[in-house]
């Protein structure tokens, strides 16, 4: 009678034509364990097999054909890879658990809650839990304060932005001064009929009409 092999849906199949070698990750974190390399000793004297069958032809090589083909069959099921695949998940049952609330499989040191037997995403740890909230909470508080901060003490937010100094070109960082060379960022002439104060480039005056440039 055939046995049933134990087998999780968190593994991924890495072995190949000399042996059976199997990944098993956490369903939460990613993190994993690789199971140890089971080279298979039938698969080794196939090679042998197969290689004298190519130095000598003839009916070695017909049985070095064989043991290609034997190898192909290998590689998707046989009784010896379902007898590695249960000892790889014997040797890393210790390192995970499924969770009763997800069904998830779990690893034991970082995803797994021991005090309520479920996984840390559908029973979080408390102090994680609290840690995290804190956090939120700081950044909600954080938000609240500043908003009710004035940052804009001695900022004309009214005035027009300037991007660059009017007299050497410097990308303007902000202020009323140019940082490079010093010279006003918002420079202003006077009218020559009324003498009113005007923006730098106006042409004519806001307050008597009096032609300001050419």
């Amino acid at each position: 009678m055939t046995q049933a092999v134990p087998f999780t849906d968190n593994f991924s199949d890495l072995s190949n034509t000399q042996g059976y070698q199997f990944d098993f990750r956490c369903e939460r974190c990613g993190n994993g364990y690789r199971s140890a390399f089971q080279r298979d000793a039938v698969s080794t004297g196939q090679t042998l097999l197969r290689s004298v069958g190519s130095l000598f032809g003839g009916p070695l090589r017909d049985l070095g054909n064989a043991a290609d083909q034997i190898m192909l069959n290998r590689g998707t099921n046989s009784p010896a890879k379902d007898k590695a695949l249960a000892a790889a998940v014997e040797e890393i049952a210790d390192r995970f658990t499924q969770c009763r609330g997800c069904g998830d499989w779990m690893c034991r040191a970082i995803c797994w809650n021991e005090e309520v037997g479920q996984c840390a995403r559908c029973a979080p740890r408390l102090n994680d839990e609290i840690a995290g909230l804190q956090a939120q909470a700081r950044r909600t508080q954080a938000a609240e304060r500043l908003s009710s901060t004035d940052l804009l003490t001695g900022v004309d937010v009214a005035a027009a932005p300037v991007a660059a100094c009017p007299s050497c070109g410097a990308r303007a960082g902000g202020g009323k001064f140019c940082t490079d060379c010093g010279a006003s960022l918002a420079p202003t002439t006077a009218c020559p009929g009324c003498s009113a104060e005007l923006a730098a480039g106006a042409r004519f005056c806001a307050d008597c009409g009096t032609r300001v440039g050419g």
